[in-house]
């Protein structure tokens, strides 16, 4: 007896589980892109006819004109480009989503690589928030309209520095200044306001102008093995 004629009748395949492709109406092509259409929709050529579909939400590769393209949908009202297979130019890529975009990794480290140059651009802002900063570069060139620093501790090491600018402020408590050798020239006022001032040479102490005046409201004292005047 023949098995495959014990099988019940309920049991038998209906004419949905028989269709495939054509009769079903299911797409999957493979195709160029000729356009692009407003709303994120793109026109694909496949086995000469045009096919209209909507990128996929798991398609981040933007696809470009020239592109070959896979499309897979239920039917051909409902199609969807779910991968860009070969790029017509590959020097040029491009992620691109319309929402927020979060990339992220749980338990390991993020790295982006660039073989050339390696940009950042926001339209409104960049940020960076993180316990520890690095950069490690050779030659850095910051433009900077306005800039605020808040911090606890700043340690600058370098072997010259040069500061060139119209105003120069600074308000701290407390100044240190150490140097082997030091040289200021001011061509207007040289002012210094304070309520004790204490010069010391261990050679030799000048003071030198076309008109010098040195005037006390209590005291004048001169101290020296020898004074000269005049």
């Amino acid at each position: 007896m023949n098995v495959a004629s014990l099988r019940s009748p309920l049991s038998q395949p209906t004419p949905a589980e028989h269709r495939t492709g054509p009769e079903s109406g299911a797409v999957n092509a493979l195709g160029t892109v000729v356009s692009a259409l407003p709303g994120g929709l793109y026109s694909v050529e496949s086995d000469g006819r045009v096919l209209h579909c909507q990128r996929a939400a798991s398609c981040l590769l933007r696809p470009e004109i020239g592109d070959l393209v896979l499309v897979s949908g239920p039917d051909s009202s409902r199609l969807y480009l779910t991968a860009v297979a070969e790029q017509a130019d590959a020097r040029t890529s491009r992620l691109d989503v319309s929402g927020d975009m979060t990339l992220a990794s749980e338990r390991g480290a993020v790295s982006i690589e660039s073989a050339t140059q390696l940009s950042l651009r926001g339209r409104e802002g960049v940020r960076m928030d993180a316990p520890q900063l690095e950069i490690d570069a050779n030659t850095a060139d910051c433009r900077v309209g306005r800039l605020a620093y808040s911090g606890e501790e700043a340690e600058v090491r370098v072997l010259g520095i040069r500061v060139i600018g119209r105003v120069y402020e600074a308000i701290v408590e407390r100044l240190v200044h150490l140097s082997k050798t030091a040289f200021r020239m001011t061509e207007g006022i040289d002012q210094v306001r304070a309520s004790h001032i204490d010069y010391q040479a261990t050679e030799m102490a000048r003071l030198h102008g076309k008109n010098t005046v040195v005037t006390a409201q209590d005291l004048i004292k001169a101290d020296a093995s020898q004074i000269h005047m005049g």
